[in-house]
């Protein structure tokens, strides 16, 4: 329990360099590792193979989102149960969302291998781009129950306090990854089902790395086969509270088959490709962003579990400048270098290359601002307000993004598809902001009535 305790004893700011650096370095490795396998990708098979990997990203999104509903909607229950020293509960809810993850991976593997070409072309594949799609995402599918585990249980290495093994998980399946992908593309010359083969097997190695640490007497949590049984009030707290992520991934993958199609449309393969480059950039920026909230997560949770509300304060500042300064640097290079990054991707297709240079300036061009809308809308999952979380999460892919791809591009062509990112950014932002304040001071009347309290003579 010591590293339970830390939570809410230490100084914030050390605990969310602890806690966010280790979250950090391993998603911006996972992102390095997109990055450079689409530029494995681009160079070795062209604009048709990146074509076909940025078709299936929403069925990629969905089920990273599952991993999501489960994984985060348990630790924070976990957290919450920690820092009100209920260690037995927290064992109880991590012995069930076990049992979630691996049911919920056997029975995705098995629906996308079953509607695999139809889900293909439903995603809006052309002809030529079919066969790349259909080859990397059968693969894909074979090793859901590998990311399922890996994923989805990482979060809770994290959440009992040991970041830095968590940190391992991400980083020995990142380089793992990124190696079997050279291999694979560039010497074995696999082409689209290399990268999908390094993508499955470093998946396999993170989730024996997990299971290994569960198991062998190494981490403050224990699964105990009792806790396997599923207990309907636990999986459906895990449910709730998991929504809000879960729902924000959804919706991630809906605007990006919104957005596929509409590029389609007024682009043709060689926008969606564009789109592709652009979104393995914002990925790469964003990683850290998510890094700290996986990090701050526990910390906000446990403090607001015991009614250290002054330290969950800070803790949420402190998130909101460390995410703000990242997105700012993302922003400055991304204005001023757009065409040597986008030939990290590709330098020979000049068509293809114009238009990813104007998508990733215009597409980002509200950047800075993306931090702390995403900091503030991980704010109430961590405190247990789920519908408040999935509101504001979703405040940009659905209620803004999706209509502002629907309509834009009626007037404005291409250029709408484009522009209707920042249209949603700097809306969900203006938004979350009037929450986040109203929250805050709420925040601060509860502070002050347990202070009252327990100044009160007994």
């Amino acid at each position: 329990m010591e590293r339970s305790k830390q939570l809410g004893e230490g100084k914030v700011l050390n605990l969310l360099l602890k806690f966010s650096i280790p979250a950090m370095v391993g998603m911006l490795v996972n992102a390095l590792y997109s990055v450079i396998d689409r530029a494995f990708v681009g160079h070795s098979v062209g604009q048709l193979g990146l074509a076909g990997v940025t078709l299936t990203f929403p069925v990629m999104l969905i089920l990273m989102a599952c991993m999501m509903l489960i994984g985060l909607g348990a630790n924070s229950l976990v957290s919450i149960r920690l820092g009100q020293g209920n260690r037995q509960e927290a064992e109880h809810i991590l012995g069930n969302a076990f049992m979630l993850l691996i049911v919920i991976s056997l029975v995705l593997t098995a629906l996308g291998l079953i509607f695999l070409t139809p889900i293909i072309k439903l995603l809006g594949a052309s002809s030529e781009v079919l066969p790349y799609a259909r080859d990397f995402l059968q693969i894909i599918l074979i090793g859901v129950i590998f990311q399922g585990i890996g994923f989805g249980m990482n979060n809770f290495i994290r959440g009992e306090g040991n970041p830095k093994v968590a940190m391992m998980t991400m980083l020995v399946g990142a380089v793992l990854n990124i190696i079997l992908c050279w291999l694979f593309i560039m010497i074995f010359g696999w082409g689209i089902k290399g990268s999908a083969l390094a993508t499955i097997i470093s998946q396999g190695v993170s989730a024996a790395w997990v299971l290994n640490y569960f198991f062998s007497g190494k981490s403050t949590l224990k699964i105990h086969l009792k806790n396997l049984k599923p207990d309907q009030v636990v999986i459906k707290s895990i449910l709730g509270l998991g929504s809000a992520p879960f729902a924000l991934q959804l919706a991630a993958s809906l605007v990006n088959f919104i957005l596929n199609w509409r590029l389609k449309v007024y682009g043709g393969d060689v926008a969606i490709a564009g789109m592709g480059i652009v979104t393995s950039i914002l990925t790469l920026i964003m990683m850290p962003i998510f890094g700290i909230n996986q990090g701050v997560q526990p910390i906000i949770g446990y403090n607001y579990g015991a009614k250290n509300f002054d330290r969950v304060k800070e803790a949420l500042k402190l998130a909101i400048i460390g995410a703000t300064a990242i997105v700012c640097v993302g922003f400055g290079v991304v204005q001023l270098i757009p065409r040597q990054i986008v030939h990290i991707f590709n330098n020979d297709d000049t068509q293809l290359i114009e238009f990813s240079i104007y998508a990733l300036r215009a597409f980002l061009i509200f950047l800075p601002v993306i931090g702390f809308q995403i900091i503030s809308a991980n704010y109430f999952q961590a405190i247990g307000k789920a519908k408040q979380s999935a509101f504001l999460s979703l405040s940009r892919q659905i209620i803004l993004l999706i209509p502002a791809v629907l309509i834009l591009p009626l007037f404005f062509g291409l250029h709408g598809v484009v522009f209707a990112g920042p249209v949603a950014d700097l809306g969900a932002s203006l938004l979350t902001g009037f929450w986040i304040w109203r929250e805050l001071r709420r925040l601060e009347d509860k502070h002050e009535r347990h202070l009252a309290t327990k100044l009160q003579p007994e």
